[in-house]
């Protein structure tokens, strides 16, 4: 199996707000560059010898971050690949509305059963899950690679690769201080501090 650090972008204006992201975007706040810092110092010594590919979504709060934690690493941003199944689920017609705009309970739901994938002109979990498993798919049992994408998305990722039931993958958290290290079908936590 493919070696994998995987890691959610540094906090943007919106995750302050509490905005519904999706396939929209903000740019980091001063904590998110921090954060992107910090997965810059923690990857340092996750990398060892051997050659890393840098992936990341494309959307610039990733781009922004994947910028950050190169510079911090001592890696070359302009290795970076974009890819835009790494891209977090579209929330269609609710991107960039704040959460306390929605009548208590419409943003409910867990698992595959969640609001987030169930938004008008949205993106189901099983697009998700195609597009993800897509990705994963093209990376042989020797690569080694960083890969910058998104809360829903790393879930899923995190899922597909442990073989997660998809319900407790969802169940599983998103951190912003803390990366994954997928090796051997294993998921390993790593703060970032």
């Amino acid at each position: 199996m493919p070696t994998i650090i995987l890691l959610r972008h540094g906090e943007t204006h919106w995750n302050r707000q509490q905005r519904i992201q999706g396939h929209g975007d903000s740019p980091l706040t001063l904590n998110g560059i921090e954060q992107a810092r910090a997965y810059g110092r923690a990857i340092q010594p996750l990398l060892g010898v051997g050659r890393w590919r840098l992936v990341s979504s494309p959307l610039s709060r990733c781009m922004q971050t994947s910028a950050i934690l190169c510079e911090t690493a001592g890696l070359d941003f302009a290795q970076v690949e974009r890819d835009a199944r790494l891209k977090e689920v579209s929330t269609g017609e609710y991107s960039g509305r704040l959460k306390t705009e929605f009548p208590p309970g419409q943003l409910g739901g867990s698992g595959r059963r969640s609001w987030f994938f169930h938004c008008p002109g949205g993106e189901t979990h099983a697009h998700m899950v195609s597009r993800l498993s897509a990705w994963l798919a093209t990376l042989g049992d020797n690569d080694h690679v960083v890969a910058v994408s998104h809360g829903i998305a790393g879930k899923i990722l995190r899922g597909l690769y442990a073989g997660w039931d998809p319900d407790h993958a969802l169940a599983q958290d998103s951190p912003q201080d803390a990366l994954f290290l997928l090796r051997d079908g294993l998921v390993q936590r790593v703060a970032c501090s």
